[in-house]
């Protein structure tokens, strides 16, 4: 993976829009999330921790639970999926590779047991949020069971730009208000082994986009999806510290949040071969300089 870049983003469209999307649970008790950010390989600067200070991404999570009303445990140990889940509303990741395996870092690894059980548990109907990375977990040949949950698998990404996201779903929570597309500077990923039975919600405009990578047609930024009786919602924006403090980013995630979690419901019949039917073309990257994939 690249560095973050630490330039300052081109003035483009910002949508008008405040920290809104979030709905809250009807019996109106304090819900609990679980962050797990632990990284085997390279750790994206928003959600790496300076010793015991929290992350960027841990604090702005942690902000957004206090004004909307829910808690967050914010954790790198992989042995909290060994205990009791049933501690949890929802179980959100921002992890990077095989968080079962060591890492330069020391954090404790999840066991292959406590992977199980996380995936046991999305069936049976937990809630499910991933943040960027999360879809570059547990990556490899095959489709792993973790990959099959979460909808598809990070295939790579160009230089950091601007780009236009297009809303596929503007019904969906945390949709409102924001119009028919927004365009952010950030770190955009491509995917493969994409799952279509997936609800589309933001689609990544490619054309006119720097890098071969670039060269396909549109694809799946953010969506939705079930699995088994679980609401997986993932979306590749958060890699920029300054996404997270973006307005629209906030809003989009407190969403999906608060779908995952079941406060709110939503049509997510799957939606990819209307919105995004070529999406899985050219799911071969092209090497170049800046680019970087798997």
């Amino acid at each position: 993976m690249s560095p973050d870049k630490t330039e300052t983003p081109p003035t483009g469209h910002r949508p008008k829009v405040g920290p809104a999307g979030w709905t809250p649970p009807a019996d109106g008790r304090k819900q609990r999330l679980l962050y797990f950010t632990r990284a085997v390989g390279y750790e994206h600067s928003a959600v790496c921790r300076k010793g015991d200070e929290p992350s960027f991404s841990e604090k702005y999570l942690t902000e957004m639970g206090s004004r909307a009303g829910f808690e967050v445990q914010c954790t790198k140990d992989g042995r909290v999926f060994d205990g009791d889940l049933d501690r949890y509303d929802c179980l959100v990741f921002y992890t990077l590779g095989d968080v079962t395996r060591p890492d330069l870092r020391h954090t404790p690894p999840m066991t292959l047991e406590g992977k199980q059980k996380l995936l046991e548990a999305i069936a049976a109907g937990k809630g499910f949020v991933g943040f960027h990375a999360a879809a570059d977990t547990f990556y490899g040949e095959g489709l792993d069971p973790y990959i099959d949950m979460i909808g598809a698998e990070f295939c790579g990404h160009g230089l950091e730009q601007e780009a236009a996201m297009r809303v596929t779903s503007p019904s969906f929570p945390g949709m409102q208000g924001i119009g028919d597309s927004f365009r952010l500077f950030e770190e955009w990923y491509t995917f493969k082994k994409i799952r279509t039975d997936m609800h589309v919600i933001l689609a990544l405009e490619t054309e006119g986009m720097v890098g071969k990578i670039y060269d396909r047609p549109p694809l799946p930024a953010t969506w939705a999806r079930m699995f088994g009786s679980g609401r997986v919602f993932y979306t590749s924006l958060g890699h920029r510290e300054d996404v997270w403090a973006e307005a629209v980013f906030q809003q989009i995630a407190l969403g999906g949040l608060a779908w995952a979690l079941g406060n709110v419901d939503a049509d997510v019949t799957p939606n990819f071969n209307q919105v995004t039917p070529k999406g899985r073309q050219h799911e071969k990257v092209p090497y170049e300089p800046g680019t970087v994939s798997r």
